[in-house]
């Protein structure tokens, strides 16, 4: 393992984690009830709330949306005690708003820091991106057409087309993948929604995902990418501006190159902490269960500097 600079203490993952925790119970409260504001809602002031009790010079780099749209969680805003290490904070509170409304499996509550300028500071915009558990380069790229990618990895895993597992989004803007990985005979995987947790399925054989691509939301990426780099994963994404107020938009953020690839290495840098807790159970991890007074929980969670990455069990009190 190479060296971390600013490496992130244990202390300070197990507070992300009941971040994470706490903002996934109290949506869960609004699990069903067709509500996905006041579940969104809930999870964002928990979230705010919890983080505010940190110790650290906490900045929102990947939020609720900018200032304008966005009263809290925004992008830009401060939390935490000011005191401790400067981070960079990125958040979906609810990823999935409309399983949670609908009951439907895998919403989470996403959450990733790092040091201070070493998180990607991402627009709320599209992202085109790929991802595959393989870190050889040139194997597969987002330049490269679809059919180069699929008989690439083929090749690599030592297997055919068929055999492969391709995960996007279900959206019309993906016809025409969908219709050539079809021709490739790859075996679909459809999501309605949730692209930080379709990323992730690369990460394990268990989940039966070769390779996950196609056009979902940037922060989506930024988020995911945090934990595809402590699993070793391949990542790459490039932003889609389509309005010139989002141009306008990347260019204060720092972003001149508005067509640029981005590699995984310049999204996420250092040691890095990434939580991700079911509310709904879906293909990542299991959902909230109340029993009595105490609810349990399941979360994914990786902390790069000390190769974890795992899913663990929480049980506490309400």
């Amino acid at each position: 393992m190479s060296l971390i600079i600013n490496i992130l203490d244990v202390t300070l993952e197990k507070k992300i984690l009941n971040v994470a925790i706490r903002a996934a119970l109290a949506s869960f409260y609004f699990v069903g009830k067709k509500d996905k504001v006041s579940a969104d809602k809930a999870a964002v002031d928990s979230m705010r709330s919890e983080l505010n009790k940190i110790d650290m010079k906490g900045k929102i780099v990947i939020g609720e949306g900018e200032l304008d749209e966005a009263p809290m969680l925004y992008i830009g805003e401060e939390l935490g005690t000011n005191n401790g290490p400067e981070l960079d904070i990125a958040v979906d509170p609810l990823e999935g708003t409309n399983f949670a409304a609908n009951n439907l499996p895998g919403a989470l509550s996403v959450i990733s820091v790092a040091n201070k300028n070493n998180l990607f500071n991402a627009p709320e915009t599209y992202m085109d991106k790929i991802s595959v558990n393989l870190t050889d380069p040139n194997i597969v790229d987002l330049d490269y057409p679809i059919k180069k990618n699929i008989f690439n990895l083929a090749e690599y895993k030592n297997t055919k087309p068929e055999n492969l597992t391709a995960c996007i989004l279900d959206r019309p803007r993906h016809k025409e993948i969908i219709d050539e990985l079809k021709k490739l005979k790859v075996k679909l995987k459809l999501i309605t929604d949730g692209d930080v947790s379709g990323a992730l399925l690369v990460t394990d054989e268990k989940y039966g995902v070769d390779i996950f691509l196609g056009i979902g939301g940037g922060p989506e990426g930024v988020l995911a990418a945090s934990a595809l780099d402590a699993f070793n994963c391949n990542f790459q994404g490039r932003f889609l501006f389509k309005t010139e107020k989002d141009k306008d938009r990347a260019n204060m953020m720092g972003i001149k190159d508005l067509e640029k690839k981005y590699e995984l290495s310049e999204i996420i840098s250092g040691d890095s902490i990434f939580c991700a807790t079911g509310i709904t159970s879906g293909d990542l991890v299991k959902g909230i269960e109340i029993k009595d007074n105490e609810f349990i929980c399941e979360t994914l969670i990786t902390h790069k500097s000390r190769e974890l990455k795992k899913i663990i069990t929480t049980k506490q009190k309400i």
